[in-house]
């Protein structure tokens, strides 16, 4: 018998092995100072392509007056204890309604975490006899809920509607026999990648199949559609969502999620779903400051307008630049480059060091083996100068990178 610590100390994982050299830097880094398109980091000022604060909300004068006023009022403590028990509110109930307003549906649910929500709502909604269909590059969160789920599960290639026809074919022969439903989870826009779920011709095939569709539009909400309503909204399909769940994490620049679906669904998810009843409720600063950015969305469509603007520019600029973008078609902009993890580390030195560049970098296994994924995330903060330089450095790093600059021992800071 070994005990579960020196298993731990012999095997630190895929990303923990690295620990010892990429900690604080490659892993988490800290950027310090107001949030933005500048900040700074281990004490230099740097052009930041990693937040998503997609509309630029997290600094606004009356989100940041909102919050502090609503902190001064109700402290962080407020209300206390789960909301099943004794943690509800008029303002958790206010935002709910408004949300469900805003995204077409019948009721909302709040989450106090959109990863843990999202995980405790797919264990909620089947069990042993039901079959989930899922997309193959599906988040972790949705991977999580479905080990929960005790029931089959049948994975989809990426955004391929036939494959999915393929194992909805499956899943039906199967429910047939256990007399289950099916529950199909996609993305409204894979985070990633950046390229919208294929929405419209998921629910398409409900007919044929007769399923219920999940979505997480975690990227979508505030960036995609007319009003920000989402993918669905941009697809035109958002009556074909019957569960969607939105994270305030991104566009809202906040914490927590929500759950919108029909009433029936929702009043079973606020009884049934484990995270949200075992846990204490939303504080009342982040439901006020949800209200207030809430509020923004819908009002001030010029944040989403800038946004696209700056999203148009900087890929527009790159493709004519040659670079790859892949698939994305919203807000999140991976550059492929080629190379190894050596070089992709050297890259990143490079651009943080010599050039105030702070981007994401994606390595194997989740990109292929010697590919480079840069993650940039434009928001409404950021400017056309921002652009215009990051495409400069940019095309100066992919010519040093093929004329192996990044292949030596180690770059020397400017």
């Amino acid at each position: 018998m070994k005990d579960i610590f020196e298993k731990i100390k012999e095997n630190r994982g895929p990303l923990g092995q690295y620990s010892q050299v990429g900690h604080g830097y490659f892993f988490f880094p800290k950027l310090e100072g107001p949030i933005s398109n500048r900040m700074q980091f281990r004490g230099k000022d740097v052009l930041t392509w990693s937040l998503n604060n997609y509309l630029g909300l997290a600094n606004h004068p009356e989100v940041r007056e909102a919050d502090a006023k609503a902190a001064a009022d109700w402290g962080l403590a407020y209300p206390m204890g789960a909301r099943m028990m004794s943690g509800n509110s008029n303002y958790h109930e206010q935002l709910e309604n408004e949300l469900s307003s805003y995204v077409g549906k019948e009721d909302t649910i709040l989450l106090n975490f959109g990863y843990q929500g999202m995980a405790s709502t797919v264990d909620a909604l089947v069990d042993r006899n039901d079959v989930i269909v899922y997309d193959s590059e599906a988040h972790a969160c949705i991977m999580d809920g479905m080990r929960m789920h005790v029931g089959k599960r049948f994975v989809y290639q990426h955004n391929d509607i036939e494959s999915l026809r393929t194992q909805l074919g499956r899943a039906k022969k199967l429910v047939e026999d256990t007399n289950g439903g099916i529950l199909v989870i996609t993305e409204g826009v894979f985070g990633m990648a950046g390229d919208q779920g294929k929405l419209k011709e998921v629910v398409d095939l409900k007919s044929e199949f007769d399923f219920r569709l999940f979505v997480d539009d975690a990227h979508g909400i505030g960036t995609m559609g007319a009003t920000g309503a989402g993918t669905g909204e941009e697809q035109g399909c958002m009556d074909g969502i019957d569960v969607y769940f939105g994270t305030f994490a991104k566009s809202f620049a906040l914490i927590g999620g929500f759950i919108s679906s029909d009433e029936k669904i929702v009043e079973y998810l606020r009884y049934n779903t484990r995270s949200q009843i075992f846990a204490k409720s939303l504080p009342m600063p982040i439901v006020i400051g949800a209200l207030k950015r809430l509020e923004l969305m819908r009002d001030q469509p010029q944040h989403k307008e800038k946004l696209w603007k700056i999203v148009n520019s900087l890929q527009s600029k790159l493709v004519a630049n040659g670079f790859n973008l892949g698939r994305t078609n919203s807000p999140v902009t991976p550059v492929f480059l080629s190379g190894g993890p050596f070089e992709a580390a050297n890259v990143i030195l490079d651009l943080r060091e010599n050039h105030g560049i702070f981007c994401s970098m994606v390595i194997y296994p989740v990109v292929p083996k010697d590919t480079i994924m840069l993650r940039l995330i434009p928001t409404a903060s950021h400017t056309e100068e921002d652009v215009l330089y990051t495409i400069d450095i940019f095309t100066k790093v992919k010519d040093k990178l093929q004329n192996g600059f990044y292949a030596k021992d180690k770059i020397v800071y400017a």
